[in-house]
């Protein structure tokens, strides 16, 4: 699997991200199987590219697995950080997903939000 790393800050250092192209469909399915890593897809793509701070999110979930469910978005390909700061900010690397799994992000995205 081909990975990058964005950045090389002490902080960032073990941040990596998947090429989407190297990704499995069972692991981008798992990726979007769950309604918080949809949720935080949604959110992304209603919003310009770097703008979204991890701590912004709304989310019902403990800081921990807040962490755990963009390290999953990351190794699918699906989304892109960076840290600015003390912030991470996010990307949804929709381009580049759609291009690996065509039509499989839309639905995500067009599909009603979870209950």
């Amino acid at each position: 699997m081909s990975v990058r790393q964005v950045s090389n800050t002490a902080r960032a250092r073990g941040l990596t991200h998947a090429d989407p192209k190297d990704v499995s469909l069972q692991d981008a399915l798992t990726a979007v199987a769950d309604p918080v890593r949809r949720a935080i897809l949604r959110e992304l793509a209603g919003v310009p590219d770097w703008t979204k701070a991890c701590g912004t999110f709304d989310l019902p979930v403990t800081k921990a697995t807040r962490s755990h469910h963009f390290a999953v978005l990351r190794a699918a390909g699906l989304i892109e950080q960076r840290d600015a700061g003390p912030r991470r900010l996010n990307r949804l690397r929709r381009g580049e997903f759609d291009d690996a799994f065509p039509g499989l992000l839309e639905l995500v995205l067009t599909s009603p939000a979870d209950r």
